[in-house]
């Protein structure tokens, strides 16, 4: 049976997102792209920009289920908190719109893309072009991340069904 997942790399200046449709093992690229915000605009309003952005995206392409990033804690704690409140409009978006949601960590997206958990970008760019039979590695990086979640996500459902 055929799935439409959209995955999302959420982020404060730019949050990725990518849609695919998933039948059995074969998967299609249907549109990618960013919502990005500038440090100019006030914090709440950037908040709302990707809230809506997302809702958009949603709208638009009726994904049946959502696959998200988990946050990465690195170095940047004051990183890592505008992240994890992107991330967290990004859900509410997800939660109204009544999709199911799949969470994936950082290595384990590298894992189901590229067989590498320690994967760098451009090899994940590269395997997000060549599962998806694209002509070009998906721009920008955020956008690629997006749709390698929602390939990561499409792996799981595969294994989670009888």
């Amino acid at each position: 049976m055929a799935c439409k997942i959209i995955g999302i790399d959420p982020g404060l200046a730019s949050t990725g997102w990518g849609v695919i449709d998933a039948a059995g093992n074969r998967l299609r690229h249907v549109e990618h792209g960013i919502i990005e915000t500038g440090p100019e605009m006030p914090h709440g309003s950037r908040l709302v920009a990707i809230y809506d952005g997302v809702k958009g995206v949603i709208e638009k392409h009726r994904p049946d289920e959502a696959a998200i990033e988990t946050l990465y804690f690195a170095r940047n704690v004051t990183s890592a908190l505008t992240v994890s409140e992107a991330r967290g409009v990004v859900l509410l978006a997800l939660e109204q719109a009544g999709l199911p949601v799949f969470e994936a960590r950082p290595d384990d997206i590298k894992k189901a893309v590229v067989g590498f958990g320690r994967a760098e970008k451009a090899q994940v760019q590269e395997m997000v072009r060549i599962l998806l039979a694209l002509d070009q590695p998906p721009k920008p990086d955020h956008a690629a991340d997006a749709l390698g979640v929602a390939i990561c996500a499409a792996n799981n459902r595969r294994v989670r069904q009888p």
